[in-house]
C-alpha cells in the first residue's frame, strides 16, 4: 500500500511530540499505512563532543540562537523535491482550519521546531512558509508542530475512519459546530433537545443549522463578522466606446 500522507518533524525534544502524534488516532493510521510520522532529534547533527546546536546572537542579546547549519543539516535527511517545509514561530501565517486543509493536499510536510531564541533567520531561506499557532509565546515549536500535525493528518482521508465526519466540524464552513447530545436523554433536570428525537432529518437539519449560526454569532462573534463581511469590490475599468 502506497502511503497517503508523510510528516516529519525536527525538533530538539523529540520526547514532546512522539506521544501525541503516534497514540490514539494518528498511531492506528500510522499503523494502517494511511500515515508516516517520522520524529528526528536536531540535536544528532550537533557539533563537538557536546552536540553543540545553539550560540550566542551576534550583537548580544539574552538567550541563545539555533545554528542553522545544524538545522539545515537535520533538513536535508528528510527533504524531497516535493516536500513542503514550515516553520513554526511567531512571524507567520496564522494556523486556521482552512490553512489545515491546504497542507493536508500535500504528500510531505516537513515541521521545523525552534527553541530557546529561535532560530538564525538565514533559516528562511530553505524553508516553504512560516506557521504561527497564535498570538502567545511557547517555550519551543513542539506543541504547535503537534498541534498542525494532527489538525492536517486527520484531514487524510482514511484516518477518522468515516470521511465525511470532518465535514460537519467547527470551522469547516465557517460556524462552529452545533451541540451534540447522546444518553441519557435526561440528566440533572436536562433533557436532550425534542427535535432530535422526532426523527424528520430535514427539521434536524435546519435545527443544527440554526444553533450552528447561534452559536458562534454569540460566542465567536469574529467568526460571524468574517461570515458576514460584504466581498471586496471588483475593480472594474471602464473601455472605450
Amino acid at each position: 500500500m502506497s502511503l497517503a500522507y508523510e510528516v516529519d518533524v525536527l525538533t530538539l525534544h523529540p520526547e514532546m511530540v512522539r506521544a501525541p502524534l503516534l497514540g490514539s488516532v494518528l498511531g492506528r493510521a500510522v499503523d494502517a499505512g494511511l500515515l508516516r510520522i517520522g520524529i528526528h532529534d536536531i540535536r544528532d547533527h550537533g557539533l563537538g563532543r557536546h552536540r553543540s546546536v545553539d550560540d550566542a546572537p551576534f550583537g548580544g542579546g539574552a538567550g541563545m540562537v539555533m545554528r542553522v547549519d545544524v538545522v539545515a543539516a537535520s533538513l536535508a535527511t528528510v527533504r524531497r523535491p516535493e516536500s513542503h517545509v514550515v516553520l513554526l514561530g511567531p512571524a507567520g501565517r496564522p494556523f486556521v482550519q482552512a490553512e489545515a486543509r491546504r497542507l493536508s493536499t500535500l504528500s510531505h510536510l516537513v515541521l521545523i521546531c525552534g527553541h530557546y531564541e529561535g532560530i538564525d533567520a538565514r533559516i528562511e531561506s530553505l524553508i516553504d512558509e512560516e506557521i504561527s499557532l497564535g498570538d502567545f509565546v511557547l517555550t519551543g515549536g513542539e506543541i504547535a508542530a503537534c498541534a498542525v500535525a494532527d489538525a492536517v493528518c486527520r484531514l487524510v482521508p482514511g484516518v477518522l475512519g468515516n470521511e465525511h465526519s470532518a465535514e460537519d466540524e467547527s470551522f469547516s464552513h465557517g460556524l462552529l459546530e452545533y451541540p451534540q447530545y447522546t444518553r441519557p436523554r435526561e440528566w440533572n433536570g436536562a433533557e436532550v433537545p425534542e427535535i432530535l428525537l422526532s426523527g424528520h432529518h430535514a427539521r434536524i437539519e435546519r435545527w443544527r443549522r440554526e444553533q450552528a449560526e447561534e452559536r458562534t454569532r454569540t460566542r465567536r462573534p469574529d467568526l460571524w463578522a468574517r461570515l458576514h463581511a460584504p466581498a471586496d469590490p471588483v475593480d472594474v475599468v471602464p473601455g472605450d466606446d
